[in-house]
């Protein structure tokens, strides 16, 4: 069987049980098997595939027909400007979570050091982001799951930056070190309801400890929030990403809690979803 073959027949596979995409992933998949990239696949379609690639692309088919996402069976996510390894002990890194990396760069300057606390640290996309825009920094990353920090770990010597971010299994009503200038966060905040309508990709493989925000969606955002007013130097910042319906009651906690709203950044479908804050 040839790429072209195997491309036709993975595609009208993945058609048949309504996956999104379908020729894309089925593209990506075949990459991910021959180790070649798309475009020297498109351009090789009648070279022929060896017999354990084509149990190997069938495999990975079907886990994708079970709704398992791109990034889980390729192993990586795009995010920032950086490639980042996933699997199924992290969150899978979002577009929209880059506007944390976009607001918090405006309050490093480039040629200071800053003290950084990354809570929820998850695959570390976030954190090593910004420490590769802002080497002069030094971050401590934390999360409640273990698993999840080999994963951040594991991305930070990629990076080349082991010995720049300190990554700590601890949930943040345990943590007790301070004085941090900034503090960024990407707290699970699903609500019960909306938890259990997420679509399947979501609902059946990402981790539900990184999702599941509580029964309205704001127990971890509180925690965050109370926590943070203790962690930071007075005037430090607060970075942190919300659900698209809960600006309202988040500002109305931070605002409980002595921070000084500066900036609602919205997503790529221009929904609210960033808050930087300013502990007073």
């Amino acid at each position: 069987m040839n790429y072209n073959q195997i491309l036709k027949e993975g595609e009208n596979f993945l058609k048949k049980n309504k996956i999104k995409n379908s020729y894309l992933d089925t593209e990506l998949i075949l990459s991910k098997v021959t180790n070649k990239k798309r475009e020297e696949i498109l351009l090789n379609t009648n070279f022929k595939l060896k017999d354990k690639d084509i149990i190997k692309f069938k495999n990975y088919l079907f886990r994708r027909h079970h709704k398992e996402p791109m990034a889980y069976i390729l192993g990586y996510k795009h995010f920032w400007k950086h490639k980042f390894l996933t699997n199924k002990s992290v969150l899978i890194p979002r577009p929209d979570t880059e506007l944390i990396v976009e607001e918090a760069i405006k309050y490093l300057p480039i040629d200071k050091s800053k003290k950084i606390l990354d809570v929820g640290t998850g695959s570390g996309c976030i954190v090593v982001s910004l420490i590769k825009e802002r080497p002069k920094c030094v971050a401590t990353a934390i999360d409640i799951s273990r698993k999840a920090i080999n994963v951040a770990k594991t991305n930070a010597k990629l990076h080349q930056l082991a010995n720049k971010i300190n990554f700590i299994n601890i949930d943040i009503d345990k943590y007790k070190s301070y004085n941090y200038d900034l503090i960024i966060s990407n707290p699970p905040y699903i609500n019960s309801i909306e938890l259990n309508r997420l679509d399947d990709d979501i609902k059946l493989h990402e981790p539900k400890i990184a999702l599941s925000g509580g029964f309205d969606g704001f127990r971890n955002i509180k925690k965050v929030i109370v926590v943070s007013k203790k962690l930071l130097k007075i005037n430090g910042k607060l970075i942190i990403e919300i659900g698209h319906k809960q600006k309202n009651q988040s500002v109305k906690i931070l605002n409980e809690n002595g921070f000084y709203i500066n900036k609602i950044s919205k997503d790529l479908s221009g929904k609210e979803r960033c808050i930087t804050s300013t502990k007073l």
